[in-house]
């Protein structure tokens, strides 16, 4: 009889994958943070190429202005807090601290975009140029990766708000916390790289 009983269980379900989100964002971030290593990479290798050949990189009239890249900057930094304030927030189960975040967190990315576009009008260049054409290609591309960072931050707010992330799993938030530093560490590159040293 024992038997009949143990036989008449069902089957223990299977063992949860751990952390398929976060491994998954992990890969697509490296793989963003490799093509623009190759981006940027190109890029100096081409000014250097263009420099140690006598010439000058930017065009005649052509200017990058410091200003915009450094509140771009700064606006990423300020959102890096932003961003680990609505994983805080949900890990303590503080919905209105978590939206309130996640919120500024996609102010601090248009804000990045306008300070990107306001540049654009400011620097005097065309695609016509090799270093305009590499210049709009990186900060263009940028701007994708960027868009693609507030997309998976909103998706993963909407999830929030359905109650999917608490206390006891925030993975979704942590996965969109990682691609929004992936974010951050590119624009540093890119920052340093095309803004300040010109």
């Amino acid at each position: 009889m024992a038997t009949d009983a143990a036989l008449a269980l069902p089957p223990a379900a299977a063992p949860a994958r751990p952390r398929v989100l976060l491994v998954g964002t992990a890969l697509t971030a490296a793989g963003v943070v490799m093509a623009f290593t190759g981006l940027i990479g190109l890029y100096l290798a081409e000014r250097a190429s263009a420099l140690a050949d006598g010439g000058t990189w930017l065009p005649e009239g052509a200017t990058i202005p410091l200003t915009p890249g450094n509140m771009a900057m700064a606006t990423l930094l300020i959102s890096a807090v932003t961003m680990w304030w609505a994983v805080d927030a949900v890990g303590k189960n503080d919905r209105q601290g978590a939206y309130l975040a996640l919120g500024l967190t996609m102010m601090f990315g248009l804000a990045v975009i306008n300070a990107i576009s306001f540049l654009y009008t400011q620097m005097g260049l065309t695609v016509s140029t090799v270093a305009g054409l590499l210049i709009f290609t990186i900060t263009g591309a940028y701007i994708a990766f960027l868009v693609g960072a507030m997309a998976y931050a909103a998706v993963m707010t909407f999830r929030t708000l359905g109650g999917e992330y608490s206390g006891r799993d925030r993975e979704g938030l942590i996965a969109a916390a990682l691609f929004w530093y992936a974010n951050i560490a590119v624009f540093a590159v890119i920052w340093f790289a095309i803004f300040v040293t010109k």
